[in-house]
């Protein structure tokens, strides 16, 4: 395979980054000169600058003038990794209404500086291209996009859908797949499908507060698993918690958990389908941040280890194409013709010229091309958001270290109360999430997350500076 100008760029910053992670060139250290660099590896003088250009973006290097390249940052100085919650003695009901909605109305002030939103801003997403796909989509169907979907979804989505799968180690046809309107309702749709009002059913902890909501819609009970920020759900207390509990349902994040940032190794995976196929528990899989990664391989999913049809995928393009046109789709396994019969009630069929867009869009091969950027833009900010923690936050914080998604989990002092925190910070217009919304119990409440999906600014950074001042006020 030909390498090209930017493969080449990015294996030397590859290599150089790995370096520095291992100390073997150190804060401090000066690095080859650019045409050393491009003599040594065989490059243009121009690939050898953009390999620099991309570790000065990521914070890593620093150039001075009249004498190079310098290290500035290792991975190998930062906090420790938040640790992970304790057992919790019994299922819990779910009530975080008034935190929830205030932290969810002020994400829409004006003239803020927003770590709250685990979404993408309009500058990763390709506005213009989605758009050229929109109008070949209005010019190709045959009802203007006026005419009812099938309650499936658009054939041409279903398809593109199955064919991408491979990515993440799938083999599913276009007939397994359901369109939803956004992953939320996929979930909504799958829970309802196996699970009836009463039942308990299991989330990793800390949870996306919008899941939890969704449980307590839905009349569930929630038992929290302890997570570990790198591995994920405790597959050890959930074979336990399963029969104490009866469990009725596992909901999952496996690949970079919100707020977390956990991915869960493919042999936790493998392990965590055998073990409910053990039990006849089917496992609603949230993979929404999946193609968020930031090595150099997607991570899998539980769904490639599935032979009994209990793993319900779900997933979206929302958080990686268009928010708004809240296009999302779910492989049901054996639940499928459950699935169907609750989206013809609740919704009858999904919005047709969405849908066809995406369609038009993935058929053109764009959307492997524009991850490839959005992951590259990601993995840059998440490491300049993750200095600037380290450098204005108290150093007793702990913070999570994810491969993949759109946001950090902090962990400060115990008596910093991340909710007065934040009333404080939107004085200062400043937003984030407490880490209280995360929970049914009574806990993190000296934690917080926050967002690195806006690129790196000054703006950005007088934000942190701003909060690491508040935390050191009330430490």
């Amino acid at each position: 395979m030909l390498k090209t100008a930017e493969h080449l760029y990015l294996q030397i910053a590859d290599k150089l980054e790995q370096l520095i992670s291992k100390d073997v060139l150190k804060i401090g250290d000066k690095l080859p000169s650019v045409r050393t660099m491009s003599e040594e590896q065989g490059v243009s003088m121009s690939t050898a600058f953009q390999a620099y250009y991309h570790l000065e973006a990521k914070g890593l290097i620093e150039s001075r003038p009249k004498s190079g390249y310098y290290v500035i940052f290792s991975p190998r100085k930062m906090p420790e990794m938040p640790k992970a919650c304790e057992a919790v003695k019994k299922p819990s009901e779910v009530t975080l209404h008034e935190m929830i909605t205030q932290v969810s109305q002020d994400m829409s002030l004006q003239n803020i500086t927003r770590f709250a939103s685990a979404a993408p801003p309009e500058a990763l997403l390709p506005a213009a291209k989605i758009s050229k796909a929109l109008i070949q989509a209005l010019r190709k169907s045959p009802s203007a996009g006026i005419a009812y979907e099938p309650v499936q979804g658009n054939a041409d989505l279903r398809r593109q859908i199955a064919r991408n799968s491979i990515l993440w180690g799938g083999a599913i046809s276009e007939e397994d797949i359901v369109t939803t309107n956004g992953c939320m309702d996929a979930l909504t749709l799958c829970l309802s499908a196996v699970t009836q009002p009463g039942d308990t059913i299991a989330l990793e902890s800390p949870a996306y507060y919008g899941s939890l909501q969704l449980a307590e819609s839905l009349g569930l009970k929630v038992l929290e698993v302890p997570t570990h920020a790198a591995t994920g759900v405790d597959l050890e207390y959930l074979d336990k918690a399963i029969p104490k509990f009866k469990i009725k349902a596992c909901l999952f994040v496996t690949n970079f958990t919100n707020p977390l940032g956990a991915c869960m190794p493919d042999c936790n995976k493998q392990e965590l389908v055998r073990l409910l196929e053990k039990h006849n528990i089917p496992l609603i899989e949230d993979d929404i941040y999946g193609d968020m990664y930031f090595g150099k391989e997607r991570p899998g999913v539980c769904k490639t280890f599935d032979t009994s049809g209990l793993v319900l995928l779900c997933n979206s393009f929302s958080k990686s194409l268009a928010p708004g046109y809240r296009v999302g789709w779910t492989a049901p396994g054996k639940f499928k013709e459950k699935v169907l019969n609750l989206k013809r009630h609740h919704s009858i069929s999904s919005p047709s010229l969405p849908s066809a867009a995406i369609a038009c869009f993935l058929e053109n091969d764009r959307y492997e091309h524009h991850l490839r950027g959005m992951r590259k833009n990601l993995h840059t900010q998440y490491m300049r958001h993750l200095q600037a923690v380290r450098e204005y936050f108290p150093e007793d914080c702990c913070v999570s270290r994810p491969q993949g998604g759109f946001v950090l989990w902090v962990e400060l002092h115990p008596k910093v109360n991340t909710y007065e925190l934040y009333e404080q910070a939107i004085k200062h217009k400043v937003s984030f999430a407490p880490g209280r919304i995360f929970s049914l119990q009574e806990r993190y409440n000296n934690c917080m997350r926050i967002s690195f999906s806006n690129p790196w600014s000054k703006q950005i950074d007088e934000g942190l500076k701003t909060l690491g001042k508040l935390i050191r006020k009330m430490s």
